[in-house]
């Protein structure tokens, strides 16, 4: 018998060996990923979205009317830490914007801390502990100078502007009949100091008044003339 030729295998490592030494790949060329730095954003020129709310008319009146009395939440006495005159005052310390259920402030209002009651007064209304859970939810914004969006001159009868002016602004500090100008949400208390001048006198920060909301912005040009309005009509119960 004849041996295996080993001619073969040796003709293939040789071809191997020269394919070795003779081929080169050039290594390919990815593209280097382009990393783009997104450019600064100047918040202070961002429009938040229009919520329907304004914290100035609905929501601010709220807390001056019926927290920030002598001895409660104003700038002096500043109770419990909170100061709750105006809008960086009250987001700054108690307020989770975005979620009312975390907000300690607004859990204050329903009470179910199991500390004395807020405001020590008496509760809010349903429709003011909503208003300010609906405030807070939908981020807690302060939407700038709204407060005059809805309000109409030719709109002044006592049940159509004076009693939900008195209701906003007054009745939290005004709400007994003994005390200072007596109870606001009663007509005939109002109908005395709106007669005797005192209540122009005082939400027109005029010398020689209060001035009224106490501790809070004075009303609108607009609210001022609905109350005037009235007044030369008669300051009728309407």
């Amino acid at each position: 018998m004849k041996r295996p030729s080993i001619l073969i295998p040796l003709i293939f490592v040789a071809i191997v060996a020269t394919m070795m030494t003779t081929c080169t790949h050039k290594p390919q060329d990815f593209p280097v990923p382009i990393t783009k730095v997104p450019t600064p954003v100047d918040s202070s020129k961002i429009t938040p979205a229009d919520t329907g709310l304004c914290f100035e008319r609905d929501i601010l009146p709220i807390f001056i009317s019926n927290c920030t009395m002598s001895g409660c939440h104003d700038a002096i006495t500043r109770a419990e830490g909170y100061e709750l005159d105006n809008y960086q005052n009250i987001v700054s310390n108690g307020i989770v914007p975005g979620n009312a259920a975390s907000s300690q402030l607004f859990q204050s209002l329903l009470n179910t801390g199991g500390g004395d009651p807020m405001p020590p007064a008496g509760a809010l209304s349903a429709a003011q502990i909503a208003l300010i859970q609906q405030w807070i939810n939908k981020g807690a914004l302060d939407s700038g100078a709204c407060a005059t969006n809805k309000c109409d001159t030719n709109n002044y009868t006592y049940s159509g502007a004076i009693s939900p002016m008195m209701q906003l602004y007054c009745v939290g500090c005004h709400s007994t009949a003994s005390g200072p100008a007596g109870n606001l949400a009663n007509y005939n208390s109002v109908k005395v100091i709106a007669l005797n001048g005192r209540l122009v006198g005082d939400i027109s920060h005029s010398i020689g008044y209060n001035a009224m909301p106490k501790g809070g912005p004075q009303l609108s040009a607009c609210q001022i003339t609905q109350v005037e309005k009235w007044i030369t009509a008669g300051a009728l119960n309407n």
